[in-house]
């Protein structure tokens, strides 16, 4: 009994070992920041960046440690400063949508604390209000730039129920550096059928956040799949380096 014991256990370690000795060597296929490259984030809205924000007290402590507001900001800065496209993706929820039949666990919550919820000051789309739907209170002045646009709401966590595709289409875009909220559901959601629409997508790691749960850290889980499925990650400050050179 005692070798059968040995046995498994030298197994796993030997396992473990190699998936950490794998892991290490996953390639960086690398992304080249050119004039077809455009800046897309999800959901930089009051509910989730807003300490006023429904969602604040799930997100907040990511929130702080990423510095996940200053550095969205700097991708906005980077941006015009380089004449580069910026889209925001946000979520937003009509009164219609909570006529829903069924939803899973996130789309429940959100329905029972008004998530993203429209505002009498946003009947035409997200606007530059505080209601919790309305685009961070901090990123209105970036809003008045020629290149940053808002697209059509998406309604669950992907851009497939949005025009966020077409956009970038129709403007000869097919490399997006994505960042935003939040980083497991709607960020991921983007970067993964960015990937099946042919797209080359770069993440930006620390300007975006996620809920930390007692039994479950939604931001490491994100970095995780970020890394398998990107061309490359990076950092706000590798990303401004990265800038330089152009």
């Amino acid at each position: 009994m005692q070798t059968k014991k040995n046995f498994f256990g030298t197994l796993v370690i030997g396992l473990l070992a190699l998936g950490q000795t794998l892991w290490a060597q996953l390639p960086d296929p690398g992304f080249t920041i050119d004039n077809r490259t455009a800046i897309v984030i999800t959901d930089p809205q009051n509910d989730f960046l807003s300490e006023n924000g429904v969602a604040w007290g799930l997100v907040g402590p990511s929130v702080t440690q990423n510095g996940t507001i200053e550095n969205i900001a700097t991708l906005f800065e980077l941006a015009t400063k380089h004449e580069m496209p910026v889209l925001i993706s946000p979520h937003m929820v009509n009164d219609h949508d909570h006529q829903w039949e069924f939803a899973g666990a996130m789309l429940t919550f959100a329905k029972q604390v008004n998530l993203m919820k429209k505002g009498k000051s946003t009947e035409a789309g997200v606007a530059l209000g505080t209601h919790g739907a309305d685009i961070f209170t901090g990123y209105h002045k970036y809003l008045k730039n020629d290149n940053v646009f808002v697209t059509s709401p998406h309604k669950v966590f992907g851009p497939e129920s949005n025009d966020l595709i077409l956009q970038l289409r129709k403007r000869q875009i097919d490399k997006v550096i994505l960042a935003g909220m939040l980083s497991n559901l709607c960020t991921e959601s983007h970067l993964r059928e960015l990937v099946e629409q042919g797209f080359e997508v770069a993440v930006v790691k620390d300007a975006t956040a996620a809920a930390i749960l007692p039994d479950m850290d939604g931001y490491k889980i994100a970095q995780a799949n970020f890394t398998l499925i990107a061309n490359h990650v990076f950092t706000t400050e590798e990303l401004k380096a990265a800038f330089l050179k152009l």
